[in-house]
């Protein structure tokens, strides 16, 4: 409800492209308005499909099943783990696109799911969900789910003694501004389309104008957005035109080289084609995994 009152209201005001929405939930919620509407909307971090269902819609992140296949593949074929625990977020369309593809690619590449277990959105409490997994032989967890989630079930995780080593998606990306134990995190690793400490002269000029503007590291959803910006620019320049077909023709011409990917292009299905990383945290400090 409250992104689609926004998004009356930006309405209103003559908006000539969209920005939005940042999460799934509400960036489908608005879909089919801006649809109707014919309005060029690019979302930088709604990744969920239907977040792109309609022709007037983009994104700037990866897809949901595009992330759970590539940290499958990671967590199979990279680190050779077999049996894997999955915790994930049943009301959340990110987290459960994202466990599915992620357990069905699992299976694909010859290791198990050996335990898959639910929670709410709302929840703070883990530990029946932990206690679950615990009395497995899970060799790793996976947790497809933003970084407030995440900061309850891994304390949560090693407040029972467990040892086991966690593996996320991009909602990650900020983990270390909120737990207050960083150890609680040691070793993990997450997809990202960002790495904030990417020595490269555009990474380090947006990093250095973010921290003295907000007084805090970037993440890699102020990442997509910058980019998203600068890909509606770029849209502009191709159609010389602000026109809403035009701008969405545009889309599919041009080519951004942003702080998440070099030579970005964008398919007429509204998909971003663009490499990823896998960030790793340690010593308290997220790292790019080698």
């Amino acid at each position: 409800d409250k992104a689609i009152q926004a998004y009356n209201a930006v309405m209103d005001q003559g908006a000539d492209a969209i920005l939005g929405c940042v999460t799934s939930g509400a960036c489908i919620a608005i879909t089919d308005l801006t649809a109707e509407d014919g309005i060029l909307q690019i979302t930088p971090s709604g990744s969920a499909l239907d977040c792109t269902k309609n022709d007037n819609a983009f994104r700037v992140c990866f897809t949901d099943p595009a992330q759970g296949v590539s940290m499958a593949d990671m967590a199979v074929e990279t680190l050779g783990y077999k049996k894997i625990a999955v915790l994930y977020d049943n009301s959340s369309d990110y987290s459960m696109g994202i466990k599915e593809a992620f357990e069905e690619e699992v299976a694909a590449k010859g290791g198990e799911i050996v335990a898959s277990e639910a929670f709410a959105g709302s929840d703070v409490d883990f530990n029946t969900q932990l206690t679950s997994i615990k009395g497995t032989d899970a060799e790793v967890i996976f947790v497809p789910a933003y970084y407030q989630q995440v900061t309850y079930i891994t304390k949560q995780a090693k407040e029972m003694g467990m040892e086991l080593p966690f593996l996320g998606s991009d909602g990650w990306d900020g983990v270390l501004g909120t737990v207050t134990d960083a150890s609680t995190v040691e070793n993990a690793i997450f997809l990202s389309p960002f790495f904030a400490a990417d020595p490269s002269d555009n990474v380090t000029a947006f990093v250095a104008a973010y921290e003295e503007a907000y007084k805090a590291t970037p993440d890699q959803f102020a990442a997509d957005a910058y980019d998203t910006i600068y890909a509606m620019k770029a849209a502009m320049e191709k159609a010389g035109s602000v026109e809403s077909a035009d701008l969405i023709a545009a889309m599919t011409e041009i080519t951004v080289d942003g702080l998440t990917g070099e030579g970005i292009t964008w398919t007429a299905d509204g998909e971003p084609n663009k490499g990823c990383k896998f960030i790793q945290i340690k010593d308290g400090a997220y790292t790019l995994y080698e």
